[in-house]
């Protein structure tokens, strides 16, 4: 079709140059503007170099250029144009997060006009990050590679390749690691307060301003310098503290060795060596009372130090030195053992055995307390031996080896008029005759433990507490005195254990002072016993039981607990672990209820009668 049968009124369409041209057009922009701008630009270069301005009038091979020229920088225009809005389109969300970014807004507010904001958004857009997964230039070495999550950035811009983000991290400083988050919401303090309730350091209210000291020195400990002249209850708290933060070492040992105190406490000592133990004694000449746990590194050469020297010690505790030879005990109690009042050895496998039980006789005559605990080597023969310590007041058993019912018997019927606590744990085989000899020869007991026995039966227990001369009881630990047999467990027809005849006894005649009670595991104690004791009117008052732990006693139920509460005006804290009929009972104000079976885990503090 020729163009003169085509004649439109309208535009005139010739070809990709004229629709280019419309497409600017679109979008406001004039090639013939661009084309002007250019010969005003070239005519003002020629001025200033002295170079005549051609004629207005261009010839035709000029016009021919300008044409090509204009159409070029039409075309690139274009091109740049469709790339902008292309890109906007894709990276409409980079863009929004741009816009909302206070730099592009602290820079917008410099920009005249629109134009101007949107090569800000350009610039801002070449300058933006690559994203994981596109490729990129590094630009340190400019090879091309692919943008990780965890390409560094260079200190000048831009992104860095594998290898020299290697080699900027040899050359960088360490990183400081972020500080611990601890929880603060209400999930993160009833955590807190729970884990304190397990460990019998929770207390109702404020904390008080020598709490919140010794807690600001433990966390600032390396800053101190001396404890300077404080009293020995606080040192021993500030000790308690650093060694439950593990902050005990051979700086911090340093604050508690002072030439005139006769008392040093080391209550985790797994960070000093011999040489910090053998220091204790060199740095403090008058000490009376050593107190050590977790002394793995107190040694035999620590042992030889202390028997040359002048020390005289009349309270040692000593927990997990297990390398001390048995001779080097000995040696110790013959030189040193006439000053001794309380010897306390725990952890000491087969190191610390009969032979040392049997010179404390003619080698500590003044002992008052003698306490052995998860001991392998002491047996029968050696126990028979303490017989002779006409003056021990505290006696405290826990071995890994059966000592026969006789020989405690014969112990007892020795030394029992004068004994104020006799503990005997973990000892399943202990019958009725040690209960009988407790009856008649102990007339001033205070604190009682026997623990895990399954021969002892209820009538030995009501025998042991009814018409017995001794005084009140303060402590009573009783538990897991039940009979055990897998398949029957729920059936005792002998009454193997503490049950309901012995459980009464033994409220008849120690509950107006006993102040701290462990059932635990005596599951053969019924609902009738428990309501007998703890009458829900309240008639029976307890007025010095401050604990009481009946974990595991089956027929505990909610009505039994609230009848405590009331009994117990001052109870603080009761234990019901494993008490599944523990549901939903109301707690006093002031008092802790620990191990409730529901999804709280643990009810604190209720309110009382008068505020509901």
């Amino acid at each position: 079709m020729s163009r003169q049968q085509n004649n439109r009124p309208g535009r005139q369409i010739r070809g990709p140059q004229s629709a280019l041209t419309d497409f600017l057009a679109s979008h406001n922009i004039s090639a013939n503007q661009i084309r002007l701008d250019a010969d005003a630009r070239r005519r003002a270069a020629e001025q200033e170099n002295g170079v005549t301005a051609p004629s207005n009038e261009p010839s035709a091979e000029q016009q021919a250029a300008e044409d090509e020229v204009g159409e070029s920088s039409t075309l690139t225009t274009t091109v740049t144009v469709t790339t902008r809005t292309s890109r906007r389109k894709t990276d409409q969300k980079v863009i929004d997060k741009i816009k909302a970014s206070k730099t592009y807004q602290k820079r917008k507010r410099n920009a005249g006009n629109d134009d101007e904001e949107d090569d800000l958004l350009d610039a801002m857009l070449r300058d933006r990050a690559s994203l994981p997964g596109q490729m990129d230039n590094c630009a340190n070495c400019g090879k091309r590679f692919t943008v990780t999550a965890y390409s560094r950035n260079h200190p000048d811009g831009g992104l860095l390749c594998s290898p020299c983000g290697k080699e900027m991290d040899k050359d960088a400083p360490p990183k400081k690691k972020p500080a611990k988050r601890v929880a603060t919401g209400p999930v993160g303090r009833r955590r807190q307060v729970q884990s304190k309730i397990l460990d019998g350091t929770f207390q109702l209210g404020a904390k008080s301003l020598m709490s919140l000291c010794i807690e600001t020195l433990a966390k600032n400990i390396d800053l101190a310098e001396d404890l300077g002249d404080l009293p020995q209850p606080v040192i021993d708290k500030i000790a308690r503290k650093l060694s439950k933060q593990r902050l005990l070492n051979p700086t911090t040992l340093s604050l508690f060795l002072q030439p005139t105190t006769d008392e040093v406490c080391i209550y985790d000592g797994a960070k000093l060596s011999a040489n910090d133990y053998i220091r204790i004694f060199q740095t403090v000449p008058g000490l009376k009372k050593l107190k050590a746990r977790n002394a793995i590194h107190f040694k035999d050469e620590v042992m030889d130090f202390l028997v040359s020297r002048k020390t005289e010690l009349e309270d040692f505790y000593l927990h997990g030195s297990n390398l001390i030879d048995e001779e080097k005990w000995l040696e110790f109690l013959e030189k040193k053992g006439k000053s001794l009042k309380s010897l306390r050895v725990y952890w000491t496998d087969k190191h610390f055995g009969d032979s040392a039980l049997a010179a404390l006789p003619s080698s500590c005559p003044s002992l008052v307390r003698l306490k052995v605990c998860h001991n392998q080597k002491v047996t029968g023969e050696g126990i028979k031996h303490l017989a002779e310590l006409k003056h021990l007041k505290h006696l405290s058993i826990d071995l890994r080896n059966h000592v026969h019912s006789d020989i405690y018997v014969q112990v007892l019927s020795s030394i029992g008029r004068n004994l104020e606590t006799f503990s005997i744990t973990r000892e399943i085989d202990l019958d009725n005759t040690v209960l009988d000899a407790i009856h008649n020869h102990c007339r001033s007991l205070q604190k009682l433990r026997i623990t895990d026995s399954e021969v002892m039966t209820d009538e030995g227990f009501a025998r042991l507490f009814t018409k017995w001369e001794n005084k009140c009881l303060l402590f009573v630990d009783l538990q897991k005195c039940r009979q055990v047999d897998s398949a029957h467990p729920r059936e005792n027809p002998d009454n193997i254990g503490l049950c309901d005849k012995g459980f009464k006894a033994l409220m008849a005649h120690s509950g107006r002072k006993i102040q701290h009670l462990n059932v635990h595991g005596c599951r053969h104690i019924s609902a009738e016993a428990f309501e007998a004791v703890f009458p829900a009117n309240g008639k029976k008052i307890y007025p010095e039981l401050k604990k009481l732990e009946i974990s595991f006693c089956e027929e505990v139920s909610d009505f039994i607990v609230g009848s405590i509460f009331k009994c117990c005006p001052n109870l603080h804290e009761l234990n019901v672990f494993g008490c599944m009929k523990v549901k939903s009972v109301r707690v006093p104000k002031g008092k802790i209820l620990v191990g409730v079976p529901n999804a709280v885990g643990m009810v604190i503090e209720g309110v009382d009668d008068d505020e509901e």
